[in-house]
Parts: C-alpha cells; structure tokens; sequence
C-alpha cells in the first residue's frame, strides 16, 4: 500500500463521516425549529399571549380605567355643517328657482356634492337628492320620483368616496281633489303611441317605513340596503375601512312613544354588510349612537350609564358590557362639591340625598383613538322650541388588553 492510496481512503472516510455529522445537525436544528414554530402557534391559538395591537383584543377580554369629567374630544366641536357649495347654489338661483337647495354634502376625494333639495309638491320633511361635480356641473338626479330622502344629517359618502348611502322611504305627494270629468266619445283625446324611451331610473324596492339605500359613486345601482318593513332605521355611520355600516333601527309604536315624551330617539343597534347581510348586536334600546373604533374592529354605544362594545368580526364575535353607574355617581357627588354651591348647613363631604343632578344617562360617544373611548352624559329633552340639554359632561375611558396569565 502506497501513501497515495492510503491517504484516499483516510479522505474519503472524513468525508463521509463530516457529512454524517452535518446532516444530523441540520436535522436536529429542523426538528428543533418545528417545535418552537408548532409550540408559538400553540400559545396564540390558546390567547394566552399578550396582542401586538388593540384591535387584536376581544372585545370581552378589554380592560379599562375610567376618568371622569376631562376635556372635549377634538371631535366634539366638530359640529353639522349646513353650508352649501356656492357653485351649485348659484346652478339652483338660476336654473331651479322652484326647488330649495337644503344643503350639499362634498365626497371626500373633493370630486363630486350631492345636493339635497325640497319641492313644492312634497312634505317639508322630505327631500330629494342629485349628484353634481364640486364646480357647481349638474350631473343627474339620483331619487327616483317615487322614493323620498328623510333625516338629511344621515346622508352620506364612504370614506373612499365609492358609496353613497341615505335613508328614504316610499314617496308621499299630496293629491288633489278628482274633478268631474267628461267622458263622452266627443271628448276623449286621439290615442297616441307609447313611448319608447324607457323610464331614466331602474326599479328599486319602495317601503312605508324609513330604509337604508346605497348607491355607487356615480348615483347608480341604486338599491335598498335594508328591507325590514315597519322597523324605522333612522341612524348610520360607515365604518372607517368601508367594510359596513353601524346603524339604529326601531319599530314605528317606539318611535312614537318616545316622541310623546319628548325623548331622543332609541333604537337596537345593529351591524350591515354591504351585501345586506344584517346583525343584531343588542336587543336592547339605546338613545346614544353607536360609533366605530378609528381602526373599523370594534362598535361601541351605550345603555343607561353603561358602556357597550362589540366585536365588528370574529368567530365567535364577543362583546362586553362597562357598568359605570356606581362611579358616575361619586364622580357627579365630586363634580357637584367641587363647582356647585352647597346648602347653608351642609356639612362638608356629605353624600345629597337622592342622586346628583349631574348624574345623568350616556348621550354621546366619541372613539378617539384604539384605546380611547369618550362619552357625555347630559340631560336632554326635545321639547318643541325649547329643547333641553343641561348638565353636560365628558369622560372617557382608557382601553388596554386584560393581563395574559402564560401557562
């Protein structure tokens, strides 16, 4: 045996036995790997891991801290605009001096207005609705003549701009009385044609009761977004992503009831696709309109004094209930001793009898920011021509993720 020989078989056992030792150890870091990878996913599917963002966070596994009497939201000076664009002002005083242009709603793309108007041969409380380009161009009407707009501070574009949305109902017009008319063969006019331009809108379902309609940014496909005759939807909001809808709804006995006690209106709240598929979120009656958290996973509104999220998706989607009455009530106990004058006689720190005139029912939220939530509690009446709305104050509550407990 020669060294050249002997030095090739000594090579090639090295060889083989350093390519043994590697393949084990990429094996055993795979193997390895795989473990970590499996026992991860393990620990996020049981949620025993703290979420990166809130809107990962259930709305039942929240936690908050509540802080009472703070300041405003910036939103809460924002206030409805009955500004009209001058340009379509201008188009109505010259071409249309017989229809009262009642205020113009600009998409937020700055691209086009609706204007929404009153006629002659309708109820004051009904209008219409046509689209125009934002330099005042008319482009075309988008209600069908029998389908009237009402709530006209609900009307509104998807924040893309790509929808419109409004409620409506099936048109009332007044109908005068019927005068004789003559009939004899002598009188009856020559019969003419039928048209054959076909009518400028698609048909579109028509209800008694106050519906949601939605169409596309150019005024077409117009269609009913909801169509549960006799419930009143008289409340909406589009969430922040587009995805849907947060609307009110209640039953036309309740809406009266209420409006004889001069009340703000209460209705169930509910979430809508735009497929118009619908769901209940409570069957419970709230006055405060729901709104959407600013990252679309969450509605939140209030019942009484307590504060209510939901979870906008999830399977299972949960919610959660914040009983706030007990410390609204030493808050008012605090804001009345702190700002009101005290009774001759009263010592100081003693709890009034009866509840503090400042405790009141949750009226108005504001959802800030994913872990800020706003809400004013007031006393409020509408009553005709002097409305009441008193004892006005903000508070708001901080939002994080419950602890994890890691097992």
């Amino acid at each position: 045996m020669n060294f050249f020989s002997a030095t090739g078989r000594y090579s090639n056992r090295h060889r083989n036995l350093e390519f043994k030792v590697t393949t084990t150890f990429i094996i055993s870091t795979l193997i390895a790997l795989v473990g970590i990878f499996t026992g991860c996913q393990s620990i996020t599917d049981r949620r025993n891991v703290r979420p990166l963002v809130l809107r990962d966070v259930p709305a039942q596994r929240l936690a908050y801290r509540f802080e009472a009497d703070t300041n405003p939201p910036p939103e809460a000076s924002r206030e409805e605009t009955t500004d009209k664009l001058e340009a379509i002002q201008t188009d109505f005083n010259t071409r249309r001096p017989d229809d009262a242009l009642l205020r113009t709603v600009v998409s937020p793309d700055n691209q086009r207005a609706l204007a929404l108007y009153g006629t002659e041969s309708e109820p004051s409380s009904a209008f219409r609705i046509d689209l125009y380009s934002v330099d005042g161009k008319f482009l075309r009407n988008l209600t069908p003549p029998d389908l009237s707009g009402v709530f006209p501070e609900t009307v509104s574009w998807s924040t893309d701009s790509n929808f419109i949305a409004f409620i409506g109902h099936r048109g009332v017009k007044p109908t005068p009385s019927p005068t004789p008319v003559d009939v004899s063969p002598e009188s009856l006019p020559e019969a003419l044609p039928s048209p054959s331009v076909g009518p400028a809108f698609a048909p579109v379902a028509l209800f008694n009761t106050e519906q949601i309609y939605i169409c596309n940014r150019d005024g077409l496909d117009l269609r009913a977004l909801t169509s549960r005759e006799g419930l009143i939807y008289f409340y909406f909001a589009w969430a922040p992503d587009n995805h849907g809808l947060v609307a009110l709804a209640c039953r036309e006995g309740e809406w009266d009831a209420r409006a004889r006690e001069y009340k703000l209106p209460a209705g169930r709240p509910r979430l809508l696709q735009l497929d118009g598929k619908e769901r209940l979120l409570d069957d419970g009656m709230t006055e405060a309109l729901p709104v959407w958290s600013p990252d679309s996973s969450k509605v939140a509104t209030a019942f009484d004094t307590d504060v209510a999220i939901y979870d906008a998706s999830g399977n299972p989607a949960t919610q959660a209930r914040v009983p706030l009455r007990e410390v609204s009530i030493k808050a008012a106990i605090a804001f009345e001793e702190k700002g009101m004058k005290k009774t001759e006689g009263e010592a100081p720190g003693a709890e009034p009898a009866g509840l503090p005139v400042s405790f009141n029912p949750i009226v108005r939220l504001e959802w800030a920011t994913p872990e800020m939530l706003y809400f004013q509690t007031a006393y409020v009446r509408l009553i005709p021509n002097d409305p009441i709305n008193t004892f006005q104050r903000w508070h708001r509550l901080i939002l994080s993720a419950q602890a994890a407990v890691l097992k």
